[in-house]
């Protein structure tokens, strides 16, 4: 299966039911531009709804992971006239927002394979992923600090979830670069390889996590997604409907059947 529609700033192909979304601007370090967050939403929207897909690895093409905002763009929009700043500022947000929301509630596994700079968004973008696998040449920075700016592609809500609130504040705060080795020792990235495997293991990784119930992949992620902030009764809650959901799968009645088949051959 090849792209879903021809894009020209990522590359997107489907193999095995894994795809593998490509970030296509080498020349700029894959920076975020938002012809490129266009493509970049469409392919995640068809993603999601692409039943066939069971997982997504998102790297990359050339040295960098994704260098983060494009600063032609933040260009732009410093030259806006000032009455416009503030809601043109607003609605590029929104887009960003619309654009990680896709990335970390996506009901599939979703792996970032970082192939080198993830830097200020890049980095974030790589923090939405549900896991992180890198190699030697990838790096982290939460660069936000150095344009005077503050991490807003959820940064702020998911590296404290990653390493801990003080360590988040002093990554966020210098807009130091962190290493390969120290991003696995602080618990950012959750895999390390060499670079010449890097994409052929996420993929393989991505069909590992994705081999069970998709059903229950997905009902299971989305409480997940939510755990640190609801209460005990309330995952209880949302874990008792999404049950309900899965004791009607096929996935659970296959499973059930081929079990108490195969149980029953065995006392034959």
């Amino acid at each position: 299966m090849g792209n879903a529609m021809n894009y020209s700033l990522i590359d997107l192909q489907v193999q095995s039911g894994i795809a593998t979304l490509t970030l296509n601007r080498p020349d700029k370090r894959n920076a975020m531009s938002d012809d490129m967050r266009t493509e970049f939403i469409h392919a995640l929207e068809h993603v999601t709804a692409d039943k066939s897909i069971r997982a997504l690895v998102l790297t990359g093409a050339g040295k960098g992971f994704c260098a983060g905002g494009d600063i032609s763009g933040m260009e732009r929009r410093m030259n806006a006239p000032a009455g416009e700043v503030g809601f043109n500022g607003w609605h590029r947000q929104q887009r960003v927002h619309h654009t990680q929301s896709l990335l970390h509630t996506m009901p599939k596994p979703v792996i970032a394979a970082v192939n080198g700079a993830a830097s200020g968004l890049g980095a974030d973008t790589a923090l939405a992923c549900d896991f992180i696998i890198a190699n030697e040449w990838a790096s982290f920075t939460w660069s936000y600090i150095h344009r005077g700016i503050i991490p807003d592609g959820g940064g702020m809500y998911f590296l404290p979830r990653r390493v801990g609130l003080p360590k988040a504040k002093e990554l966020i705060f210098t807009g130091r670069k962190v290493d390969a080795d120290e991003a696995v020792a602080l618990g950012i990235v959750d895999r390390k390889t060499s670079a010449d495997k890097l994409l052929a293991d996420a993929q393989a990784w991505a069909a590992e996590l994705s081999k069970g119930s998709g059903t229950a992949l997905a009902l299971g992620k989305t409480i997940l997604n939510q755990s640190f902030e609801m209460s005990a009764q309330q995952v209880f809650a949302q874990g008792s409907q999404a049950q309900g959901i899965c004791y009607t799968s096929n996935e659970h009645r296959e499973s059930v059947m081929a079990f108490l088949a195969k149980s029953a051959a065995s006392k034959q």
